[in-house]
């Protein structure tokens, strides 16, 4: 190799961000669908076959790493018609096809459910997303767009990957992240300063600090004690929107420090607009992971 040559980067895929440990995941996933004999499986046995995976509603394509994990640890192959990352399923009333899985029929018809499952979940998060993050853009805010920890128990990672394939910020992945101080906090150490006091002393220069604040005067308070980022919850979007302009404002002028300011509490797609502002740097939905719609798939084997 000349010394003027380049060493190829390689393209990044989100499927880059999967933990190893996610395998033990679909383990126990597949473990818990069949636990004792699988007299469906017995009554297909072993012939090779090979199943289509449709598409049966308009969404955003997410899970690829999950869908194919599955099969992996059944023994068999599957073969993506379309890619992950940004594309859109239109269905207009035909199914359409989306990959193709090779295998023993049993194993086919063993990882089939759960791996609908996943994908039919992860999508529905990334299209919820996606709907957010175009509404967001198509306004012309700036800010950032997050989902939070209000996760399904033992399938955070899965929905996690669905706000990052919609185009949106996971927020904090768990409470070893980012601190958020909120009402039970403050009320459990006596005040807002006292609170960020401790968790700076724990948390150190490199983990950021949120402090959940019902008015004006908490953010003030919690600004002063050295939070990162002010979170103004359940307010009416006028209402947020008039205070994060004048803690901006004030604040830019008695201190260097970059505060931001986090809008959550009851935002919808359908309210969102009214909360788009150039002083509010986060809006944050728990209906991203929370009564999403599903996107519709299902695997069929072929007729020979």
């Amino acid at each position: 190799m000349s010394a003027r040559a380049k060493t190829k980067v390689p393209t990044a895929t989100f499927a880059h961000l999967i933990p190893t440990n996610f395998s033990s995941a679909i383990s126990a996933w597949l473990a818990e669908d069949t636990p004792s004999f699988d007299v469906g499986g017995y009554v297909v046995g072993e012939a090779p076959k090979t199943a289509v995976l449709y598409c049966k509603s308009s969404g955003v394509l997410a899970g690829v790493p999950f869908f194919n994990e599955v099969f992996r640890q059944v023994g068999c192959m599957v073969e993506w018609l379309v890619g992950e990352e940004g594309v859109i399923l239109d269905y207009q009333g035909k199914r359409i096809p989306v990959a193709v899985v090779k295998g023993p029929a049993r194993k086919i018809l063993l990882g089939e459910r759960v791996a609908l499952n996943l994908l039919a979940r992860c999508s529905g998060i990334a299209t919820e997303a996606r709907n957010i993050r175009l509404l967001a853009d198509q306004a012309g805010f700036e800010g950032c767009i997050a989902g939070t920890r209000k996760t399904t128990p033992g399938f955070r990672l899965v929905e996690k990957y669905g706000l990052i394939v919609g185009g949106v910020d996971t927020h904090r992945m768990d409470l070893s992240s980012m601190v958020m101080l909120k009402d039970n906090h403050v009320w459990s150490t006596g005040s807002i300063t006292s609170a960020v006091k401790t968790a700076r002393r724990a948390a150190g220069f490199s983990v950021k600090i949120e402090v959940e604040c019902r008015s004006e005067g908490e953010a003030d308070e919690a600004i002063a004690a050295g939070t990162d980022i002010v979170m103004l919850d359940n307010m009416d979007a006028e209402t947020l929107k008039t205070t994060a302009h004048s803690l901006k404002q004030r604040w830019a002028t008695l201190s260097s420090r970059q505060v931001m300011i986090e809008a959550s509490g009851g935002i919808t797609v359908r309210t969102v607009g009214s909360y788009f502002s150039p002083d509010v740097d986060i809006i944050s939905f728990g209906s991203l992971t929370q009564g999403v719609s599903f996107v519709d798939f299902s695997l069929k084997i072929q007729k020979e």
